[in-house]
């Protein structure tokens, strides 16, 4: 089970979902709703539940802001490992939204920012970077509006 972080689909675990179909694994790769204002940290639990079905002998890999929604996954679902693959892990009562304070995340990022002579915003730089410029270009015009509802809802889990 592919979980993607936020502002994106599925098609951003295209090739590594292949890769893992050619070794004979069964891969699903979410799309979460992330442009619905109104789904927020459980929908998008309830999209992974759903793409599950009756699947088992999980492995959920979360990416970014998917690291939110694996451990809510994990709750309802029985799963052999998961994986947090460049995921925002949260503290409990945590909104997705502090996360970025409350790791350091900005005071780092204008550092290197300062450091490297970068745009704060320049997306090639942050998130593409090391893709060959053709997949770079494509996975920046995949780009989906990213809706705020899961940035403001605390952290529901003890742990």
């Amino acid at each position: 089970m592919l979980i993607h972080g936020a502002a994106a689909d599925s098609w951003c675990w295209h090739l590594l979902a292949a890769e893992l179909r050619d070794r004979g694994h069964d891969v699903v790769a979410v799309d979460l709703p992330c442009t619905d204002e109104s789904a927020g940290l459980p929908e998008y639990a309830d999209a992974v539940v759903g793409a599950i079905g009756d699947r088992t002998d999980l492995v959920v890999v979360a990416h970014s802001l998917g690291g939110f929604t694996a451990p809510l996954v994990c709750d309802r679902v029985q799963v052999r490992l998961v994986v947090m693959l460049q995921a925002m892990i949260p503290l409990p009562g945590e909104t997705p939204g502090e996360w970025w304070a409350s790791t350091g995340y900005d005071q780092a990022r204008r550092e290197q920012d300062t450091h490297d002579g970068r745009a704060e915003d320049d997306l090639l730089t942050l998130f593409v970077h090391d893709l060959p410029p053709q997949l770079a270009a494509e996975a920046l015009s995949r780009q989906k509006a990213q809706a705020g509802t899961p940035f403001e809802q605390p952290w529901p889990l003890p742990a």
